[in-house]
């Protein structure tokens, strides 16, 4: 498999203690062609993701020296030793680099208010085990969502698209205006030139009436001087 192929993959984070259930979701995300990563709890996860739990305030610390890997979706179970998937969820929420990850939870047992939990925490989905191929048919849509761009970028570009269109109108403003000058003064030059044309045909004109009248002046002159 060629490497723009596996670049164009969605990665998911697989999050669950029990090997047979982490190797039966890994089986179904690679059905539908996905890299998977998997692990057995809670704190692997976010040490997978680039932070640690500080278990003095309960809150979750980056790794400097942790190379991120880029995550699209993480599906995690339920119940699970250390870290349940409902305080891994809480924790990938409050976190500002990971909040907009989305989250699908796994429970082999139906509970209306620990879905509803879930759900109002943030999860896109809750998945009764065994989870099945049209489940994880679901999860594409949810994983689009860390391809695109976030808010932020998206109205940075449309800013950078107002602007240049901006940028474009001033231009073509400005190259409409002089050229609008440049056409009035050509006719100025013009009118100018053809009022000089006009005034140096009049001259002549005048020239040559004045030399046929002396000229008649004189005939007449030379005409009396005779008789």
């Amino acid at each position: 498999m060629g490497m723009a192929a596996v670049e164009s993959q969605f990665h998911v984070l697989a999050v669950d203690d029990s090997v047979i259930d982490r190797k039966l979701i890994e089986m179904l995300l690679k059905t539908s062609a996905c890299q998977v990563t998997t692990v057995d709890s809670g704190s692997k996860a976010l040490e997978f993701l680039g932070l640690q739990e500080n278990d003095k305030n309960q809150t979750c610390v980056s790794l400097d020296n942790h190379q991120e890997a880029e995550i699209n979706l993480i599906i995690t179970d339920y119940c699970m030793p250390g870290m349940t998937g409902y305080d891994l969820l809480k924790k990938i929420k409050e976190s500002a680099s990971l909040r907009n990850i989305p989250v699908v939870i796994m429970s082999s047992e139906n509970v209306p208010s620990r879905i509803s939990r879930c759900l109002e925490e943030g999860a896109e989905e809750f998945f009764l085990k065994p989870v099945r191929l049209s489940d994880v048919n679901k999860l594409k849509p949810h994983m689009m969502k860390t391809k695109c761009k976030s808010p932020q970028q998206q109205q940075k570009q449309e800013a950078e698209i107002i602007v240049t269109q901006d940028n474009q109108e001033s231009i073509d403003t400005t190259y409409v205006v002089p050229s609008q000058q440049n056409q009035e003064s050509d006719n100025i030059v013009q009118q100018q030139q053809q009022k000089s044309q006009d005034n140096s045909n009049n001259n002549k004109r005048k020239a040559i009436e004045e030399n046929l009248s002396s000229d008649r002046t004189r005939q007449r002159l030379s005409s009396l001087t005779a008789i």
